[in-house]
């Protein structure tokens, strides 16, 4: 290969790597990524024009972070954020980051802990919320969950003391916080002002504004870890039976993932595994159980056909918590409806089940779990 050839791979290389961090990670800034992010500036035009043509993205790029405004799936395409216990957050809990965002665009760069929740309960009062009596610990818990996320999402940082002291209460419940208002401004990617109402503002998030099925296929292809042929509108179903060949190509030149196309849908897989958000099969007392879930469903295929009632996953459970319990957290193995919905929860996320009336179906990728048969 000439120098010519080695610099321009070299160059197609590193968009790949900003392109794969920016899907991975959407908000990536100078501190938490300080060796990617100059990476990113630096294709940040290439990075831009590939994300809008590939997905209908778009990129902002700022001296101190890239933010990469991804849009919604629609229905059935819903993620949750969750607390560091891995619990899914309350309507309470979005409505307080809703709430804190929306102060925070305008705060100082500094100010107090007790300062922010009083804006956020002046600018709750001002939306007709009711935010609870402020004494209540499961409203200050709900806090203090949004308000690490924004400082996981490097909008909030802890210059003395933490938020995590609002929580019980005390006396000592006070922290000193730094704003950073750009990023804060740069985080709901929705059209907020085209938007009168909180279901306007969903239902706009996901509509592709140009190419509605080649975006729209292609961001389900990305975002998700199947899609059925089956669960797509007529004009995306038809558009990705005439594309997926070429569309193979496409997603491994750009992004460096392998495509499986089968009869009843397409995957991409992610060779180095990075890019999930899911981790499966993982590790952990849901993962591992949801994994001998799944592989006793898919014996047992053949036999009981592809509808699976509640209670044969509840005894299937109980029998795996008899079995490995002893191995397993004891949130679970004490309460077997919690893990029968964590279980059912995750491989529904993986699109392995789908509810039905009285039970679940059993969806064709679980068959890539199926135990192997041995021929003796």
């Amino acid at each position: 290969m000439s120098a010519d050839g080695d610099f321009a791979a070299e160059l197609a290389a590193e968009r790949r790597a900003a392109a794969r961090l920016l899907l991975r990670c959407p908000l990536v800034t100078a501190r938490s990524h300080p060796e990617e992010f100059p990476l990113i500036r630096r294709h940040a035009d290439e990075l831009g024009r590939q994300f809008a043509q590939l997905l209908g993205y778009r990129l902002v790029v700022e001296p101190g972070f890239a933010r990469l405004m991804k849009a919604g799936l629609g229905t059935g395409g819903e993620r949750f954020l969750a607390r560091s216990s891995g619990t899914p957050f309350t309507p309470r809990t979005y409505a307080y980051l809703a709430l804190a965002l929306s102060v925070l665009v305008t705060a100082p760069e500094q100010l107090l802990l007790t300062e922010l929740v009083t804006r956020i309960r002046a600018a709750a009062a001002e939306a007709g919320i009711d935010p609870g009596e402020p004494g209540r610990a499961v409203e200050r818990r709900a806090l203090v969950a949004a308000l690490k996320q924004l400082i996981a999402w490097r909008v909030l940082g802890e210059d003395e003391g933490t938020v995590e002291s609002y929580s019980g209460g005390g006396e000592d419940a006070e922290a000193l916080l730094t704003v950073d208002r750009e990023i804060a401004r740069r985080l709901v990617s929705g059209p907020i002002g085209r938007s009168s109402s909180a279901g306007e503002l969903i239902a706009l998030a996901f509509v592709p504004e140009r190419d509605g099925p080649r975006h729209a296929v292609r961001r389900r292809l990305v975002e998700t870890p199947v899609v059925y042929v089956a669960d797509l509108p007529e004009d995306q179903r038809d558009w990705l039976r005439r594309n997926q060949r070429r569309e193979q190509r496409v997603f491994e030149d750009a992004l460096g993932l392998d495509t499986e196309i089968r009869a009843e849908g397409v995957a991409l897989v992610d060779p180095r595994g990075e890019l999930s958000d899911i981790d499966f099969p993982g590790t952990g007392t849901v993962a591992w159980a949801a994994l001998l879930v799944l592989r006793e469903l898919t014996a047992a295929r053949d036999r009981d056909g592809q509808d699976v009632p509640a209670d044969r996953i509840e005894e299937i459970l109980a029998g795996l918590v008899e079995r490995h319990g002893k191995a397993w957290a004891a949130q679970y193995t004490a309460s077997p409806p919690l893990l029968y919905e964590a279980v059912t929860g995750l491989l529904r996320r993986m699109y392995l089940l789908a509810p039905v009336p009285g039970g679940w179906r059993l969806l064709a990728a679980a068959a890539r779990y199926a135990p192997e048969v041995k021929s003796t």
